[in-house]
């Protein structure tokens, strides 16, 4: 696999347009290629004016993340490499204007497609129109540039869920994307709201569904384009570039612990025996660089294969839902959560019967009562539509809370197995090497950080602190009154 070029070789002087450039891993991809391939000549970044920003202001925002604070501190000027484009993945020919389609087509040779809806809830035709026509329009633009090195489409290790054991390979679809797209853009939402159930068949919701579909896409096309298929299970914080612990959501564990730690979450209905499967953000977008170099060194004609990578940590490093709770509770106790509602505590059942009565029991019945004293005080009650959305939110990862899959990743890790010593420096790492309690300890605090803005950790820690003293000192009052 290894070749003479280099990865930084291959990427200096070529312009990549990058789809879903704003979400997770479209930053910390857009953060990696400006630091570890300086001579990359410009990304293109699609994106759409939202909530009164425009594309340039959306930019900006963007670079004031703590994300690039290592970047804005040692090469500032490698900022000037980003063009926004203004475009929406969701619309027909992904949003784009005349002028800056032709832009593309004339100056890309790369292309990420990251933008997709992660939302187990949406409806069928947003969920079609968002991951798998967009996945189609991506095509059609990629088929038009004459420099295209390769076409990596980021799918997911769950998007083949109905087998247990999930291989490096493309999986036949059973229905036709073309037809999927056409009834999307054709039938009546509220009609195909009652069809959504017998198109979608045995998938748990239409974010597996269209992302399945969106794999097929890429397969009818790679007759004509060179493509990758990347698929990442769970993505989480970064175990290491370019700072430990960085995230920009609540998605994966670090919601459930957050949640239990600050007294919100106190059920969950989950088999805790069974294994998930998680991948740091920075390795999976290491594993993206790397697939995208190794397809693009053959041409169109050279390889007319989809190159398909499972990003996952299959049984390397395996953790149960249990043992990560555990764990992480236990770390908690050293940076506490601040404003808990709650001593830190999740019960974990399988038994929905069990889960139904308890999440009365310590979540609605306390949040109504909760809620009623707010209101005395003229304040607005939020506690149990606090707990409303817990509710919806479990229901819409029970299935994956209650199932296991193996995600088979031989093809991936030889990715990074395969590595020269001069690539291995900047997009080498041994998942064996990591640290699980540290991972997670890191993540824990990137939470606080970065999306609770809680700074001070010895504050919080004296709050829960005394908060738990309080508690324990009334209960030993109520057992002497008794």
């Amino acid at each position: 696999m290894e070749s003479s070029i280099h990865i930084q070789a291959f990427f200096a002087g070529r312009s990549i347009f990058i789809t879903g450039a704003t979400g997770f891993m479209g930053k910390v991809l857009i953060e990696k290629l400006l630091r570890s391939c300086p001579d990359i000549a410009k990304l293109y970044l699609l994106m759409r004016p939202k909530k009164g920003n425009g594309i340039n202001d959306r930019l900006k925002k963007l670079l004031n993340n703590a994300l690039f604070d290592k970047l804005r501190t040692e090469r500032p000027s490698t900022f000037d490499k980003l063009v926004p484009v203004m475009g929406d993945a969701t619309s027909v020919g992904l949003g784009l204007l005349p002028a800056d389609r032709q832009m593309l087509i004339d100056k890309v040779s790369v292309i990420f497609h990251i933008a997709a809806s992660v939302r187990f809830d949406d409806s069928l035709k947003d969920a079609i129109f968002a991951n798998t026509r967009s996945t189609r329009d991506v095509c059609i633009l990629a088929c038009s540039m004459k420099k295209l090195a390769v076409l990596l489409h980021v799918s997911s290790t769950y998007a083949h869920i109905d087998k247990p054991v999930i291989d490096e390979v493309l999986y036949p679809a059973e229905v036709d994307w073309r037809r999927v797209i056409e009834i999307a853009e054709t039938i009546d939402e509220h009609v195909l709201k009652m069809l959504t159930a017998k198109y979608i068949g045995a998938m748990p919701n239409t974010y597996i569904f269209t992302k399945r579909l969106a794999e097929q896409v890429i397969s009818d096309y790679a007759e004509s384009l060179p493509c990758v298929i990347l698929r990442p299970s769970i993505v989480i914080s970064t175990v290491e570039e370019p700072i430990k612990g960085w995230l920009d959501n609540f998605n994966g564990p670090f919601g459930m612990l957050i949640g239990a730690a600050k007294g919100i979450l106190r059920v969950t209905y989950a088999n805790p025996v069974i294994k998930n499967d998680f991948i740091p953000v920075d390795l999976a977008i290491k594993i993206m660089i790397i697939a995208s170099w190794v397809r693009g060194l053959k041409t169109i004609s050279e390889d007319k294969t989809v190159h398909v990578y499972n990003c996952s940590a299959d049984q390397t490093k395996a953790i149960t839902i249990m043992q990560m709770q555990q764990m992480g509770l236990d770390i908690l106790k050293d940076i506490p959560m601040e404003n808990t509602f709650w001593i830190p505590n999740t019960m974990l059942t399988k038994n929905r019967l069990v889960y139904y009565i308890l999440m009365l029991l310590l979540h609605i019945f306390p949040a109504i009562c909760i809620d009623t004293i707010i209101k005395l005080y003229g304040a607005r009650p939020m506690l149990l539509r606090l707990q409303r959305t817990v509710y919806v939110s479990n229901s819409a990862l029970s299935h994956f809370l209650l199932n296991e899959w193996s995600f088979k990743n031989d093809k991936c890790r030889d990715l990074i197995d395969n590595l020269n010593t001069e690539n291995k420096k900047y997009f080498g790492y041994n998942y064996m090497d990591i640290n699980i309690r540290e991972y997670l300890r890191n993540g824990l605090i990137g939470t606080k950080l970065y999306l609770l803005h809680e700074n001070n950790l010895e504050a919080a820690k004296l709050h829960r602190k005394s908060k738990i003293e309080k508690i324990n000192n009334q209960v030993e009052q109520s057992r002497i009154a008794l």
